[in-house]
């Protein structure tokens, strides 16, 4: 019988494998994450890459087609590439499936004229360059913020720490959440624990983390985690759909990502992507109906974030008054 505790070991075939004297070693117990969202939900789902509200419309039409909850939705172009009346419409979209919308904020590395992130060693990567470009991901804030957006997407720890301390003072809502992106995201415990006192609310790791990986962080700290259980290939391509029941085990609480390889890239967003665009939403989409549907079979469904779940609970911070 499958053990229904949370924290229980579950692997694709581990029965049938035993009955053919091909048992694996068993799992440590130990090895299981303690922590959970505040409303003791250990997962909640996220789709990203969804770039404008004709790629939303077709998102929440697959979810509905496909039973899919959705937590959060996220969009990587960013705050600038749209116009005040699509991200209302996408903010009145998501509201009225309490889904969280999350933009991403400002000028970053390969946006720019900087050429160190095109060099072999990538330089930089995706950080915010100069004074110019912080400001322009506050302004990206303040603007999204003003029209409704709940969650931000940050690829720089300046940027982040910036817009911790500004949802402190009120010049962002106080209930405004920070999401650390892929492309900056943290490889080990104590780096994970330097961006939760940064501010982060949540914290994409790479999809290139062993298990043992994540229970390393997880003994550092409770911030919830982000993870593309299928990733795109400018981050990898790394598919790890069967492992989602121990990811889960190992990373709560963990936002499962539906992302999708062998596709070609799509930022910045415009209308001669448009196709690809909104197949490749609608394609995440059904990943997340595989992902969900594997859980199901190993029986570790059960401990899903309530729908419309957003905040993370009480996090560690640096004093932000110093």
């Amino acid at each position: 019988m499958t053990d229904p505790s949370p924290t229980a070991a579950r692997r694709p075939g581990e029965r049938a494998l035993a009955a053919l004297g091909l048992a694996a070693p068993a799992l440590s117990p130990a090895d299981a994450s303690p922590h959970a969202f505040p409303d003791g939900g250990r997962w909640r789902t996220e789709v990203p890459s969804c770039e404008g509200p004709e790629a939303l419309a077709v998102v929440l039409k697959e979810a509905s087609r496909l039973d899919v909850p959705i937590h959060r939705i996220s969009q990587g172009s960013g705050v600038w590439m749209l116009t005040d009346a699509e991200i209302t419409e996408m903010v009145e979209a998501t509201a009225a499936r309490d889904i969280e919308l999350c933009l991403f904020t400002g000028p970053r590395g390969t946006w720019d004229i900087g050429g160190s992130v095109r060099t072999d060693s990538r330089g930089g990567g995706l950080r915010a360059r100069g004074h110019d470009a912080v400001a322009g991901c506050l302004e990206d804030a303040v603007r999204a913020t003003e029209l409704g957006v709940k969650c931000l997407l940050v690829a720089d720890e300046g940027v982040l720490w910036t817009l911790h301390r500004a949802r402190a003072q009120g010049v962002i809502p106080a209930d405004t959440t920070l999401k650390v992106s892929a492309l900056i995201g943290p490889v080990n415990p104590a780096s994970f624990a330097v961006h939760e006192r940064l501010g982060a609310d949540s914290i994409n790791v790479p999809s290139d983390l062993t298990l043992d990986h994540l229970t390393e962080i997880r003994r550092v700290s409770g911030a919830p985690m982000d993870m593309y259980i299928e990733a795109p290939d400018d981050l990898g391509g790394y598919v790890r759909m069967y492992e989602v029941a121990e990811l889960i085990r190992r990373g709560a609480p963990i936002y499962l990502k539906f992302g999708l390889s062998k596709a070609p890239g799509i930022y910045p967003y415009g209308h001669q992507l448009r196709e690809v665009t909104l197949a490749t939403a609608k394609e995440r989409v059904r990943r997340g109906r595989l992902a969900l549907d594997l859980l199901a079979r190993h029986g570790a469904d059960t401990d899903m974030a309530p729908l419309g779940s957003r905040m993370p609970g009480s996090l560690r911070r640096f004093d932000t008054s110093a």
